[in-house]
């Protein structure tokens, strides 16, 4: 995953952070059911959380004082961005860039560069904001400032589709043999609360779930949201299921993913986060999760 947060995260987010795992906690203890579909398939119940506080209002710019955005992305990563069959640019970060537009009222340009070139672009003022999951970092902060998060990147279980329910406690797992990526957060992270559980690193995502589908283990723990692609694209999407979570501690997985503009165009920073606000209120931000996360990562 690229992106995340570093910093300390807001009481009104931790609210709503409080709420998704209270709701996990319900319907896994059997208090809330899971819905069911016209051919009568169990699908989970679906909860997204709001990021922003519905009592701090952001403050609408002055229609006189906004100007046209230069957005800087990549085009190497599906489904945030990448290119389509006819070569535009497509996935969730272009669409949401297009409708903070929409929002603003105002026309934009989305303008692809090489990854590793998106800060340089930014400070070079070849654009005027980076939509691209971008990881805020120590280094990051030092070329620019971001808007609120409008995407968590959350850790999570996986088994093998039909196998038993897990209780994904660190007491209901211990003894459990799970399978990680070497060196990630997520390793990290069950080190640090799962004492009792046996780790198998791998090296990348690929040789993690071929092992998990393998049963060389009954769970793998690892990003959600590289889960939820990997699901996505299997030809049998049923393999594999979400068990338990989503983990969210921002220490080891961060606080979410915002947009990144120049350190001194705090107008654009504020301008952003009253249009993500309002995308938000709107249920455009749900939309979009819908559309390009249809294995949910929360």
């Amino acid at each position: 995953m690229r992106g995340y947060y570093n910093r300390q995260i807001p009481a009104w987010a931790k609210a709503s952070l409080l709420i998704l795992m209270f709701f996990w906690v319900l319907q896994s203890s059997g208090c809330i059911a899971a819905e069911k579909d016209p051919e009568n398939q169990a699908t989970p119940n679906l909860f997204i959380p709001s990021l922003f506080d519905p009592n701090n209002r952001a403050v609408a710019p002055d229609p006189a004082t906004l100007r046209p955005i230069r957005f800087l992305t990549a085009d190497d990563y599906p489904p945030f961005e990448f290119l389509g069959a006819d070569g535009a640019l497509a996935g969730y970060n272009i669409d949401l860039a297009r409708a903070l537009c929409e929002e603003l009222k105002i026309s934009c340009t989305i303008q692809p560069r090489r990854w590793d070139n998106l800060i340089d672009a930014l400070e070079a003022k070849e654009g005027d904001a980076i939509v691209a999951s971008l990881k805020e970092t120590a280094a990051t902060r030092d070329r620019a400032r971001f808007t609120a998060p409008y995407y968590l990147t959350p850790a999570r279980f996986v088994a093998v589709a039909g196998t038993k329910s897990f209780d994904a406690r660190p007491e209901g797992l211990r003894g459990a043999t799970i399978g990680v990526l070497g060196g990630s957060a997520q390793e990290a992270f069950l080190r640090a609360f799962f004492p009792g559980v046996t780790l198998v690193p791998f090296p990348d995502r690929e040789q993690l779930m071929a092992a998990l589908l393998a049963g060389q283990f009954e769970l793998a723990f690892d990003d959600a949201i590289g889960l939820a692609i990997w699901i996505n694209a299997q030809r049998n999407p049923g393999c594999c299921a979400f068990q338990g979570g989503p983990y969210l501690e921002p220490r080891f997985f961060g606080e979410g993913v915002g947009i990144g503009v120049r350190r001194d165009d705090d107008a654009l920073r504020l301008a952003l986060n009253w249009a993500l606000q309002r995308l938000d209120e709107r249920g455009v931000m749900t939309e979009l999760y819908l559309k390009y996360f249809p294995v949910g990562i929360y």
